[in-house]
């Protein structure tokens, strides 16, 4: 009788201990994290945040498959950019615009610490334009801040920023005078203007075609339509052994929602990284299927 409880018992323990590492493969475990020295204390200005904490960054807290080396990216690059976007350390909830928590909370690794709005604008192509924009109005470059609109019309914030606003009339853009400027309030006038008539459909044509195989940080796969889809490289992983690379996927989605990390659905244990040695002609995301020929890049 003493043998039969002992094994019910032995059962029992590894049952708990085995549901524990479950449940935790589900979250970040920030208080290990933060137990660790940082890696990385590089700052780079992420201008919707009060300050910014490098303990909280991609790079410092969503650590490289065993085996692999983080991707040694140019200062002041898109993509040592991407690294280090913050994370939000407190709450990995995916929350809607209007302050509702999403349906789907099986797709986030973590979420991002960046404002998603009031209004369903947000989604998945406005996030990467998000991103794209917010790094190059950090870094100064506002006259490579242009996104066109889904009539084809280009839309510059260099014009934006001199005190004018398009003013759509018949499908036309007449540019009008306007309290526009080059503040970051201004700034965000601006991103709200774009999300509004711009979108996959748009932000592909845009952009160049890459192959699968000189993939870098910054690139976006994307499927231009009513609806599309696009989902953005925001780090990149090397193998020297077996000369494999992996990549993370950032995303919105619609509803306009937090951009978060997705996880890797067909390797939990890669996740959230995916591997290119795994990939055949499709990469499944947690909600959408791309095709590897989907691939893009900013072409500025």
């Amino acid at each position: 009788m003493k043998c039969v409880l002992f094994i019910l018992y032995s059962l029992l323990l590894c049952f708990y201990f085995y549901s524990c590492k479950e449940n935790k493969a589900d979250t970040i475990d920030f208080e290990l994290i933060k137990q660790n020295q940082v890696v990385d204390t590089t700052h780079y200005t992420y201008s919707w945040l009060d300050s910014y904490n490098p303990n909280s960054s991609i790079f410092n807290t969503i650590f490289p498959p065993d085996g692999y080396k983080r991707s040694t990216e140019e200062k002041n690059s898109f993509g040592a950019w991407l690294q280090r976007l913050p994370i939000n350390t407190t709450d990995n909830t995916v929350y809607l615009f209007n302050g509702e928590k999403k349906y789907n909370q099986q797709a986030q690794h973590a979420v991002l610490d960046i404002d998603v709005g009031e209004k369903d604008l947000q989604q998945c192509a406005d996030a990467i334009m998000r991103l794209r924009a917010e790094y190059l109005y950090a870094t100064k470059q506002f006259d490579k801040i242009q996104f066109n609109y889904t009539n084809g019309v280009t839309i510059p914030f260099s014009k934006w920023n001199k005190g004018f606003y398009p003013k759509l009339q018949e499908n036309k853009v007449v540019w009008v005078s306007a309290n526009n400027d080059a503040s970051y309030k201004s700034f965000k006038k601006y991103l709200t203007n774009i999300f509004t008539y711009a979108g996959t459909a748009s932000l592909s044509k845009e952009m160049k075609s890459i192959a699968i195989k000189e993939m870098t940080i910054g690139d976006v796969f994307i499927l231009g339509g009513h609806p599309g889809h696009a989902v953005i490289v925001v780090d990149m992983t090397f193998n020297k052994t077996t000369n494999d690379r992996c990549f993370m996927l950032a995303q919105s989605y619609m509803p306009a929602q937090s951009i978060h990390i997705l996880k890797n659905p067909r390797n939990e244990r890669l996740s959230p990284w995916y591997s290119l040695s795994e990939i055949n002609n499709e990469i499944r995301t947690p909600e959408w299927t791309f095709n590897v020929t989907q691939l893009k890049r900013f072409i500025k």
